[in-house]
């Protein structure tokens, strides 16, 4: 599944945002996409030197819950919530997204604790997962992202690179995170292995 939620970039984009897209944001001061960019990506460098100081268990599912809220929760009232509604990629059957969850986090977590998997690829696989399922409204890619760095950390592996680059801007290394996420869907994980350590 692809993750069209990224806001890394710093991309200038002065278009208003909607009302719709307004619904749960707690800055009053943000009206553009350039201001909710900006936003987020304090707030996820909140969340990220949150998750580096303490020890986060991601197999665990109340804690990526809690990432999500440290990453998104001065920005959005939603944040750290499963979403409640249906979404164009993700579970449709959105009342299953705990259940789903919680089975892959058990797998996961079995093919660690049996050694049945390189670190790596069970971190990859990990993060396709967590954004097939994509468990909350928006922001999926980039938790499941550093989900994923948090978990091959643990697994005595630097984090992840995701190409050396942000992945909202169109252009080769979008493309190809795209790519590799969608050979991933056809069971591939090979290309967004080779992405991720690019």
């Amino acid at each position: 599944m692809t993750d069209d939620d990224d806001l890394y970039a710093d991309d200038g984009d002065a278009t208003d945002l909607t009302p719709e897209e307004r619904v749960g944001l707690i800055p009053t001061w943000i009206a553009t996409r350039d201001d909710l960019n900006r936003a987020e990506r304090a707030n996820i460098a909140k969340g990220l030197r949150w998750a580096r100081r303490g020890r986060i268990d991601v197999l665990d599912p109340d804690a990526l819950l809690t990432l999500h809220k440290r990453m998104y929760g001065d920005v959005w009232r939603w944040a750290g919530a499963p979403r409640r509604t249906k979404k164009n990629i993700g579970d449709e059957d959105w009342w299953k997204l705990r259940e789903h969850l919680h089975q892959l986090l058990g797998n996961i977590a079995a093919q660690i604790d049996h050694g049945a998997r390189d670190p790596d690829a069970a971190a990859i696989d990990f993060h396709h997962q967590l954004v097939a399922i994509h468990v909350f409204p928006n922001g999926n890619g980039r938790h499941a992202r550093l989900a994923a760095d948090l978990l091959a950390e643990r697994l005595g592996r630097p984090p992840f690179t995701w190409g050396r680059t942000n992945l909202v801007d169109v252009g080769d290394a979008r493309a190809a995170y795209v790519a590799a996420l969608k050979a991933a869907d056809a069971a591939d994980l090979g290309p967004l292995l080779k992405f991720a350590r690019s």
